[in-house]
């Protein structure tokens, strides 16, 4: 693989530690989050910990790598500036305090300082929506990569707004006289975070990613596959999350009908584009196998369920049993496999790309240990199948305990990796990057 792909625009990247640092806080975030899920394994009654749990993960680690991986890559996709990188720093530290205090304060039961952080963290994303939004308006014309993303946008203003509500009806019961139910608001919560915010996001990041390192091109069947999952994902997002919101289960059925056609085209898409590449093997591409077949899996598994009862608590992420499948092993492989190529990148242009020619340099690929890339992926996908397997059989809770253990292990290596290549090949230290300074401001 070459060093750096030849049609993208680094030039128009930001501060390089705009978008590490959203990654290295973001890393951080997966380790409490692994750690809070291996406490909800083992029955440890702590607070709300399995709602907080969820939100350690969703947001302040897939959340936060999103951002990061925007900030970086509608500029230098689509070669425009970014609006501003005041702005981008902003939007982390914003989400990060109303994240941290929203956490604490479902863990100690403070129920009443939860719009508080709420809104903090809401705050942070719609400095993101705004920032990346008016980035992307500098384009005359979106491709697909920029339609998705714009669309996740969307998604995340109304994610947030839906968990303000949340919020508030914690501390000051709102929705107990209204037309809908608090457990329909949380199901649409939930719809919109996953499937809109953040699945959108990943869809779209996929279409560039995996047609640039697999060096291959949508065509013959993919097109008109794209085209279903184009039109049909959006729509069926919004069907199934109205029909959750208002109780209609026929409205919900065609919702979830959509979703699972398009994902499964996708799913064609990206297994076709694995199957024909000629490249080197790549942490990124072995982990996006993995993505493959767990999406497919889920929506084969998700369809009879959705279609029998789409409003059912239990048909939240798909089938009974499936959330593991899709958080962990969809999305968040899709994270794991993006982040060892993007932080390298990163690191990569800023160091070495100005020395090109002139000496020696390593190539991307070459600033993460591979050994240590290849146990962690043994670890995660261990863990995967136990908690799964676990989910899926009903099997004893040991079983997800080690899943659990296994995950972590793999967290942990993953994260050291990652760390690994800032603090030996970055021109900041870890410290610098984590705190900034005057370059990120100077294109503003």
């Amino acid at each position: 693989m070459s060093a750096i792909p030849a049609d993208v625009d680094a030039g128009q990247q930001p501060p390089m530690t705009v978008p590490l640092r959203h990654f290295l806080v973001a890393n951080c975030f997966l380790l409490l989050g692994v750690l809070a899920g291996l406490g909800v394994a083992l029955d440890r009654p702590f607070g709300l910990l399995s709602l907080a749990h969820a939100h350690l993960l969703l947001v302040g680690w897939v959340c936060l790598t999103i951002m990061g991986a925007m900030t970086q890559f509608v500029p230098v996709w689509s070669g425009v500036e970014l609006h501003s990188t005041r702005l981008a720093a902003a939007e982390l530290w914003l989400v990060v305090a109303g994240l941290l205090g929203f956490a604490g304060s479902l863990l100690a039961g403070e129920l009443i300082l939860l719009p508080g952080f709420g809104a903090l963290m809401s705050l942070g994303f719609w400095v993101f929506v705004y920032n990346v939004g008016r980035t992307l308006a500098r384009k005359d014309e979106l491709d697909v990569t920029e339609r998705h993303f714009a669309l996740a946008l969307g998604f995340f203003v109304l994610t947030t707004l839906l968990g303000i509500l949340l919020a508030v009806d914690f501390a000051r019961p709102l929705l107990d006289s209204s037309p809908v139910t608090r457990q329909a608001v949380v199901q649409t919560h939930a719809t919109v975070a996953v499937f809109g915010a953040v699945l959108t996001t990943v869809l779209g990041a996929l279409y560039q990613l995996a047609t640039m390192f697999t060096q291959t091109d949508l065509h013959g069947v993919d097109v008109p596959l794209r085209r279903v999952e184009e039109l049909g994902y959006p729509v069926g997002v919004l069907l199934l999350a109205s029909g959750r919101l208002f109780s209609t289960a026929a409205l919900a059925r065609i919702g979830a009908v959509l979703i699972i056609a398009a994902l499964l085209a996708f799913t064609v898409i990206l297994g076709r584009r694995l199957w024909k590449t000629g490249v080197n093997w790549t942490p990124m591409l072995s982990r996006y196998v993995v993505v493959t077949a767990a999406l497919a899996l889920w929506a084969v598994l998700a369809l009879p369920a959705w279609l029998a009862d789409p409003l059912a608590p239990t048909a939240l992420f798909g089938a009974p049993g499936t959330s593991h499948l899709l958080l962990l092993g969809v999305i968040g492989f899709v994270v794991l496999g993006t982040l060892y190529h993007v932080v390298p990148f990163i690191v990569w242009v800023h160091r070495y790309s100005d020395l090109l020619g002139y000496e020696p340099v390593p190539m991307v690929d070459d600033l993460y240990d591979d050994r240590v890339a290849a146990a962690d992926f043994a670890c995660f996908v261990a863990g995967s199948v136990l908690l799964v397997a676990a989910d899926l059989f009903g099997l004893p809770d040991v079983i997800s305990t080690v899943g659990g253990g296994l995950t972590l292990l793999g967290t942990a290596l993953f994260v050291t990796n990652i760390a690994g290549v800032v603090r030996e090949h970055s021109p900041q230290s870890l410290t610098a990057v984590l705190v900034g300074g005057r370059a990120e401001t100077q294109s503003d």
